[in-house]
């Protein structure tokens, strides 16, 4: 039997802390909670963790201090911090340290499971076989000729839709961030490639709109998701 992923939660927030820690554990992770940083650091060098999450704002040491040291023990180990605040500093600050990501209060707990879930899977290395072809609801999809097609009818894609389209299958069921598609296919993350790659998205959606078991979903703005329901 599979173990579950552990986190090592560090959060004050004694109410925050205790619900973001069962909804965790509901969704199948092990969870060791910290509520001061002070004592963060004696805690995760006594057990073994898959995934740290770390408030910022926290008392006696801040999350930025105790995701340092814990970058001196563990130079693997993913870091996703949690902020009330949304100041660039910040955020550079936290990347600048090690950050896998960052995500600012309150959010969406679906969100951070994804994000979880996703931090998860690079960190394991394991990536999918490049079979080329993709199975999405009613719809067969050659990556490698970019062709996708349903019922005896075939749809030519551009190289970026038959790119993003991939990436969406190989993350099926899985946030897709927003940044890493662009990234990749664009090379760049700012505005103007963004509003671009909506395009391209939109395009997608029109694809599938015959099809009520596929969806791509916008994940309040932290990027999407590829669903096929009833697969």
């Amino acid at each position: 039997m599979t173990s579950k992923p552990s986190i090592f939660l560090v959060e004050d927030d004694l109410s925050f802390g205790a619900v973001l820690k069962s909804y965790l554990e509901i969704n199948d992770f092990e969870v060791n909670w910290v509520d001061d940083g002070q004592h963060a650091l004696t805690q995760f060098k006594r057990n073994s963790f898959d995934i740290c999450i770390l408030d910022v704002m926290l008392p006696n040491v801040d999350g930025f201090t105790i995701g340092t040291e814990i970058r001196k023990i563990n130079t693997n180990i993913p870091i996703l911090f949690l902020t009330a605040k949304n100041l660039r500093e910040d955020v550079l600050k936290g990347y600048r340290i090690g950050a896998d990501d960052y995500i600012t209060k309150p959010f969406d707990t679906e969100v951070l499971i994804f994000k979880i879930k996703a931090i998860l899977k690079r960190q394991s290395g394991i990536q999918p076989q490049d079979v080329g072809f993709y199975q999405i609801g009613d719809y067969l999809f050659d990556y490698k000729l970019r062709i996708i097609g349903r019922d005896g009818a075939k749809q030519k894609l551009s190289p970026k839709e038959a790119e993003l389209l991939k990436m969406l299958c190989d993350n099926l069921n899985e946030l897709l961030p927003r940044e890493t598609a662009l990234k990749k296919i664009w090379g760049d993350d700012g505005y103007f490639t963004a509003r671009s790659m909506d395009v391209y998205l939109t395009k997608l959606r029109k694809i599938f709109a015959d099809d009520p078991s596929v969806e791509i979903r916008n994940i309040h703005g932290s990027g999407f998701l590829l669903e096929i329901k009833n697969c």
